[in-house]
């Protein structure tokens, strides 16, 4: 592991008092030219105590938009059902680089999105771990393999980007059945187009959805409307919604994560060991369609479609991939039904601009939607209702010439999910919220100062016939204060950072707390406590 010389680390026990049971880490004036590998709070993914092996799914470096394409063949002597499939990515790279997205598809399906860290001089080190157990049916046969990390590589941006990605099959029976099937969209001349088993019983889209690139639409929820005096301008400012429509009709809303990178609000320093919740392991956006299965499951293909509200007409910068997830009933070979609602309130979006000497605008937005269907199934007729509300509210404040430029912006999304046939109604709520609060300034110096706190919480409730049965609370908070002198050669920056984050889940399946800290790239506390 990539280190500064002579740190100690200061540990609490696991589990324990998170009493620390070591001495303060010697922590230099300054950045240097090698800092501590990166390292979140999030949990690992727990495996299973049972036989497991392991396949290599890509070995690839990235030098430029080259993908790396391969072969999945599945395990032997594995079977081909699983309590658990777990990726890992291990990556390396040294020198001088941006940070970079990346994907990694397998029979058409994302199974990972991700972005890398920025280097030290002298290198370092970084996994990603992830679940995909859901995606065991593309795991099944063998299928090719694409993955690309888009890098630029020169005599000024040095950084090789080295990957080796695994996949680790634990045996026995997953916790919750996994889709029987795992779909994408079929694109054809009047756009893509789904088509699903006509025993569909559950269908759940997920979009992989961010803003990137490098444009303004990768910092979307700083975009501000004319008048207003700003340099990354929207038609309607910065509210942004994800939504998916089947065969024209809307069918699913959500707010996209504000993803911030790792050379993010102009200050790479503030992301060296910890980077922003997300950044490494990009989660998509869920859509329950199930609503929409009795339309769905007549065996034609359906138009399905994925647009970002609030990007202006003709300007690129969005990703969204979209995998369908499918369960089937066992014991019908076709299960017909129908949509019984949609209703949709009028979106609300309003900003408004008040100039100054501190420019100022004020964003509140918000939709909400409820679709609603019901599937004769074998089991009897199964009633399915999502219920989603939007809401965005955002103070943008920036000086002329954007030497102070801050935000601070929340947003919810709430979604109920009830299900109802012969048993018990069971219903799932779940509260998300994402929370942006930061500026960063310029001071006449030169000295470029970001403070920023970013937010990812959420809470689940599932209640079967009116009593809960299983919850869930997340707060993954990260806070950073970070500066340098701009606009001069990296041994003269003078660069001084401090970051933390607090990952926190509870809930009736256990507990984790974990936070780390760092100064100067070095981390100075890893505490858990439960």
């Amino acid at each position: 592991m990539s280190m500064l010389a002579g740190a100690t680390l200061l540990v609490g026990t696991l589990f324990g008092t998170g009493t620390p049971s070591a001495q303060a880490a010697d922590v230099p004036a300054e950045f240097g030219t090698d800092w501590h590998d990166p390292v979140t709070a999030a949990p690992p993914v727990e495996r299973p105590h049972t036989s497991s092996c392991q396949i290599t799914l890509a070995d690839a470096r990235f030098r430029d938009f080259t993908p790396y394409r391969g072969a999945y063949t599945p395990p032997e002597g594995c079977g081909d059902r699983w309590s658990k499939v777990v990726l890992r990515l291990d990556g390396k790279v040294k020198g001088r680089q941006y940070d970079r997205l990346g994907y990694l598809h397998v029979g058409g399906v994302e199974v990972l999105r991700t972005s890398t860290p920025e280097p030290s001089p002298d290198g370092i080190e970084w996994h990603v771990e992830k679940d995909v157990t859901r995606y065991s049916d593309t795991f099944r046969s063998a299928q090719d393999v694409e993955m690309l990390i888009g890098n630029v590589v020169d005599d000024t941006y040095t950084g090789v980007i080295d990957v080796h990605v695994t996949l680790t099959f634990y045996a026995g029976r997953p916790a919750a059945p996994a889709p029987d099937r795992v779909l994408t969209l079929t694109g054809t001349p009047d756009g893509t187009t789904l088509t699903t088993p006509r025993n569909s019983e559950r269908i759940v889209a997920e979009v992989y959805a961010t803003g990137s690139g490098g444009g303004c639409e990768e910092f979307w929820y700083l975009t501000v409307a004319d008048p207003a005096s700003y340099s990354c301008k929207a038609d309607h400012g910065p509210y942004r919604e994800v939504q998916i429509k089947v065969d024209g009709q809307i069918a699913g809303i959500a707010a996209p994560f504000p993803n911030v990178w790792t050379g993010g609000w102009s200050n790479p320093f503030l992301w060296y060991v910890v980077p922003a919740p997300r950044a490494f392991d990009v989660r998509p956006v869920e859509y329950d369609l199930t609503p929409f299965a009795g339309l769905l499951n007549d065996g034609r293909p359906h138009r399905v479609e994925v647009s970002v509200v609030g990007v202006p007409a003709g300007q690129s910068g969005w990703s969204a991939p979209v995998n369908v997830l499918v369960w089937r009933d066992a014991h019908r070979a076709r299960v017909t039904g129908g949509v019984t609602a949609v209703k949709a309130t009028d979106l609300a979006n309003s900003s408004t601009y008040t100039p100054g000497a501190e420019n100022r605008v004020d964003t509140e937005a918000g939709h909400r939607l409820t679709v609603s269907g019901y599937l004769d199934t074998s089991h009897g007729r199964v009633t399915t209702t999502v219920t989603r509300t939007l809401a965005n509210t955002s103070a943008h404040r920036w000086t002329d010439g954007e030497n102070t430029d801050g935000l601070d912006a929340a947003w919810t999304d709430d979604e109920t999910v009830t299900v109802g046939g012969h048993g018990p109604a069971r219903s799932t709520h779940t509260r998300r919220t994402y929370t942006v609060d930061g500026v960063v300034t310029l001071g006449a110096d030169k000295r470029l100062r970001t403070v920023l706190t970013l937010g990812d919480r959420a809470s689940v409730v599932v209640r079967e016939g009116g009593r809960r049965t299983a919850w869930s609370r997340l707060d993954d908070t990260y806070r950073g204060d970070a500066a340098y002198t701009a606009d001069v050669p990296r041994d003269q920056r003078h660069a001084v950072g401090t970051s933390t984050e607090r990952y926190r889940l509870i809930g009736s399946d256990g507990c984790h707390d974990r936070s780390l800290t760092t100064v100067q790239g070095v981390l100075t506390q890893d505490r858990s406590r439960c």
